[in-house]
């Protein structure tokens, strides 16, 4: 089998150092006004040891783990595991881009890790595998899985306006590079694919508009083929060396990785996968214990929210929910 690894960034929002070296970069100016340094954006629920407990038990045929901090490691990992790889933002971000506090610019270099395999899965550390899982999930064919299906984009102008002009910028390079008609007539049944469930019904009315309109965000497992960011960034160098500069995450001129699976749709470089592959939540959702200890989803997000009265009680809750899932220690930790 070929080699597929896995990758996860991660932040530990309480250390002191890391907690000054941020006050330190921090705006201070009205330029602050476009910057979205929110704690939820760097808040650790203390979820991940089930990260790595789902791996261990629901994927044991992954290569490697690549773990990616600042430095930062919790105490509990394990550093011998064969199967792990600490990785630093400095082992492969430009020096004059470091210290860096934008997911956006971490996530933007991926392929420059040293050793990773062409096929690579990104995690976000709010996900979780939580059913047994196989290859084929992530890749078939060559090439990636994923739930493709389109929508029409809109820009809110709330808070996650920086978000969602980022997609606006990602939908505007491929539109620049690829031909919405060309990519329809070779790639028709993947885009009419009933594997996308519900989303079906929000591709279709898509198709009229001869250009690419938007993509459904899943926000799941995300499989990439590495020689895809090399693709981009050697198509695109000057918007992904701005994104990259930016220490914040921000609503300025920019991308994230996503242009990277927008990029792998509009030429083929996919297979659909089923929609119920997995399923995004959020942790004040009354069902995440049904949804965590059930066996439909193979794969879940369990997103952190904004501004909720009983964040601890939700969190204590997803927390033991997971427990209950997976309560043994792996190879993973000490």
């Amino acid at each position: 089998m070929e080699k597929i690894d896995f990758v996860v960034t991660w932040v530990d929002d309480s250390d002191p150092a890391w907690q000054a070296e941020k006050a330190k970069y921090s705006p201070k100016s009205a330029l602050s006004s476009s910057v979205d340094n929110r704690k939820e954006r760097y808040r650790d629920m203390g979820t991940l040891p089930y990260f790595f407990r789902g791996i261990d038990k629901f994927a044991p045929w992954v290569n490697k783990v690549y773990f990616v901090t600042c430095g930062q490691k919790p105490d509990w990992l394990n550093e011998n595991c064969e199967k792990l790889v600490l990785v630093n933002h400095s082992d492969y971000i430009p020096a004059e881009c470091l210290p860096t506090f934008n997911s956006n610019a971490i996530e933007a270099n991926l392929h420059e890790i040293k050793g990773l395999s062409e096929k690579f899965v990104y995690f976000n550390d709010d996900i979780f595998l939580v059913n047994p899982t196989t290859p084929e999930d992530f890749f078939k064919n060559g090439l990636p899985c994923d739930t493709f299906a389109l929508r029409a984009l809109a820009i809110t102008g709330k808070s996650e306006e920086g978000f969602f002009k980022k997609l606006a910028n990602d939908i505007f390079v491929i539109n620049k590079h690829f031909n919405f008609k060309e990519f329809l007539k070779n790639n028709w049944r993947k885009v009419l694919s009933f594997k996308q469930g519900k989303y079906w019904f929000m591709t279709v009315p898509m198709l009229p508009y001869g250009y690419f309109t938007g993509f459904h965000c899943a926000h799941l497992p995300y499989s990439y083929l590495k020689s895809t960011f090399e693709k981009v960034w050697e198509a695109e160098p000057e918007i992904l060396k701005r994104t990259q500069s930016f220490r914040f995450r921000n609503n300025r001129d920019s991308v994230n990785h996503y242009l990277c699976q927008y990029w792998q749709y509009a030429s083929g470089q996919f297979e659909q996968r089923s929609v119920n592959f997995g399923r995004m939540i959020y942790i004040s959702d009354k069902k995440a214990e049904q949804y965590i200890l059930g066996r439909k989803f193979k794969a879940l997000c369990i997103e952190d929210e904004y501004d909720i009265d009983n964040y601890e009680e939700c969190r204590k809750r997803v927390l033991a929910a997971l427990d209950k899932k997976l309560p043994d220690k792996c190879q993973f930790e000490k």
